[in-house]
Order: structure tokens, then C-alpha cells, then sequence
């Protein structure tokens, strides 16, 4: 794969982004805030430079309609020397969600990380179950947050999420979002043996799936509610 990789059909066009899209950076962020705030969790706040940087790297997916209107985006990020890649920032236009873009921009970034990290595990954070439904028909699995990178700068991305606070009191054990992993080894050990295994099927495991988020979320929230109660409690008798 090379930065002029381009797909396209009669409505949109897919490719590695570039300097020419540098025009775009900054509305691509401001979707990103509003996206998050929308949610109530949070995309990795990234600047504009940032966003820049990633474009002159080919380390970005751009999705436009053929009159180069802003459609998606997503950039690859790479965490201990290369041992992890993550597909991070997925953002799609309002105007064209649920259009299935969000399903080729990750289908392009996951080829992207599979061509200039063949060996790298590909990993994700989402709290939403239809980027989780493209992940695992990507041949992502769930996994556990001590799978994911020990590094302080790849959880330091997740700082300006609303909810950082419950992952930092559980030691990065807990939080609503699911940790996912392709594992390029465990693939291709599955390809060697000869033998067909399906993709971890989550419209099968999706009743249960939405149930364990709600139930999480709610417990985890309700710990963070007695948490702050006894915080300000505790404010109130200092001050007396």
C-alpha cells in the first residue's frame, strides 16, 4: 500500500490522506469535540497540527464525496516501538452517518496498519457497539485492558474523556469502554493449521454485549457518584 491507494464508488472515495487535505484538519477536530461531548465520552482530543502531522505521514484514511467534501477520517498511531497499532480518532460527518463509510475508512486503516506493521497487534478502546461490530468482522477480539499497552502516553489519550476518572482509580483495569486486539500471530497460526475459524461473532454475543455495557455503566457510574458524595462530604466538615 502506497499514499495513492485510492477505493472509490459513485459517491465516495477512500484514501490515504495527504498534504492536499491539510485544508480539513481543523473541522475534522471540531467534529471530533462535538462527537465526544455529544456521547459523553471521549475521542482522544488531537490539534489540528496534529491531525497535519499524521496526513504527512500516511498515517491517516480520508473518506470525501467527488466534490472532495469532508466525509470521515481516522489516523493510526503506533505504542512501544511498534508492538501496537491503534486505529484511533474514527469520526464521520454528520451528514453522512449510517451511510456505512465508517465501515470502509476501517477496512482501509486496518489494511494501512497491517502494511507498514505486519507484526503489530491492532488495538482498540470504543464504548460503541457499532465500531465493535466493525472490529470484530475485521478479526478483532475483546480483550482484557492489561493486553493493551503499558505505555503512560497511550492511556494519556484517554485524559479527556469524561470518564478518565474511573480507569485511573481502577489502575486501568475498568472503564465503559471494551478493549479490542487483532493479533497478526494468532491469525496466521489459525491460517497455517488448515483449518476454517470464523471471525468472534458479534451479532451472536450482541444481547450480551449490551446488557454487560448498561450493566458496567451503571455500576461503575454509581461508584463514581458515592465517590464524589463523600468527597463533598468530606469538604463540608473541613470547612466547619
Amino acid at each position: 500500500m502506497n499514499n495513492t491507494d485510492i477505493t472509490s464508488d459513485d459517491q465516495y472515495i477512500v484514501q490515504i490522506a495527504n498534504e492536499s487535505h491539510y485544508n480539513l484538519a481543523e473541522t475534522i477536530c471540531d467534529e471530533m469535540a462535538e462527537s465526544a461531548k455529544a456521547r459523553g465520552t471521549g475521542i482522544a482530543k488531537r490539534s489540528p497540527d496534529y491531525l497535519r502531522e499524521k496526513m504527512r505521514e500516511g498515517k491517516a484514511i480520508i473518506a470525501l464525496t467527488n466534490t472532495r467534501k469532508w466525509v470521515g477520517f481516522c489516523y493510526i498511531e503506533t505504542w512501544e516501538h511498534g508492538k501496537f497499532v491503534a486505529n484511533s480518532g474514527l469520526i464521520v460527518n454528520p451528514d453522512y452517518r449510517k451511510s456505512g463509510i465508517a465501515t470502509r475508512i476501517k477496512q482501509k486503516a486496518f489494511e494501512l496498519s497491517r502494511s507498514k506493521y505486519p507484526d503489530a497487534k491492532i488495538i482498540g478502546l470504543t464504548t460503541s457497539l457499532a465500531v465493535m461490530k466493525i472490529n470484530s468482522d475485521l478479526g478483532y477480539e475483546p480483550t482484557t485492558f492489561s493486553e493493551l499497552p503499558a505505555d503512560d502516553a497511550f492511556w494519556k489519550g484517554c485524559s479527556s474523556c469524561v470518564n478518565y476518572d474511573i480507569l485511573t482509580r481502577t489502575n486501568r483495569k475498568h472503564c465503559l469502554c471494551t478493549g479490542m486486539l487483532f493479533d497478526p500471530a494468532e491469525a496466521k497460526k489459525k491460517e497455517d493449521d488448515g483449518k476454517h475459524h470464523e471471525n468472534w461473532d458479534f451479532l451472536k454475543e450482541l444481547p450480551l454485549y449490551e446488557r454487560w455495557m448498561r450493566f458496567k455503566q451503571r455500576i461503575l457510574l454509581r461508584r463514581e457518584e458515592r465517590r464524589k458524595k463523600k468527597l463533598a462530604a468530606a469538604r463540608e466538615l473541613v470547612e466547619l
